[in-house]
C-alpha cells in the first residue's frame, strides 16, 4: 500500500519560517509536489521537484520557498520562510501523479 505522508505544519508568525516534510513510501524515483488549499479557494500547485533534484516553483512562493529532497530518507521537504497570512492553507504532498498525502495545516497570524 503507498503511502504518503507529511509533517512540519503549525502556527507561525507572519515572517517566520517553517518546513513541511513528506515521506513517499514508494521510495525516490518519483517526481514530488506541494500544492495548498485555502478554505474557499481551489487547490493550487505550490512547488515540485523531480527525482534529479529540477525544482519548479509557483510564482507567489519564488524566493520565499525552497522545495528539496534526500533521495536516501524518500523524503522531500519544503522549507517556506517570510511567511505571509495568505500561505496559510493546508498543504498536501504529491507523489508522482496519484498518490497524496493527508495534509498538514499551515496557519500564518497577522
Amino acid at each position: 500500500q503507498v503511502q504518503v505522508a507529511e509533517s512540519g505544519g503549525g502556527l507561525v508568525q507572519a515572517g517566520g519560517s517553517l518546513r513541511l516534510s513528506c515521506v513517499d513510501s514508494r521510495g525516490s524515483l518519483y517526481i514530488m509536489s506541494w500544492y495548498r488549499q485555502a478554505p474557499g479557494k481551489q487547490r493550487e500547485f505550490v512547488a515540485s521537484i523531480t527525482s534529479g533534484g529540477i525544482t519548479n516553483y509557483a510564482d507567489s512562493v519564488k524566493g520565499r520557498f525552497t522545495i528539496s529532497r534526500d533521495n536516501a530518507k524518500n523524503a522531500v521537504y519544503l522549507q517556506m520562510n517570510s511567511l505571509k497570512p495568505e500561505d496559510g492553507a493546508v498543504y498536501s504532498c504529491r507523489s508522482g501523479t496519484m498518490y497524496w498525502g493527508q495534509g498538514t495545516q499551515v496557519t500564518v497570524s497577522s
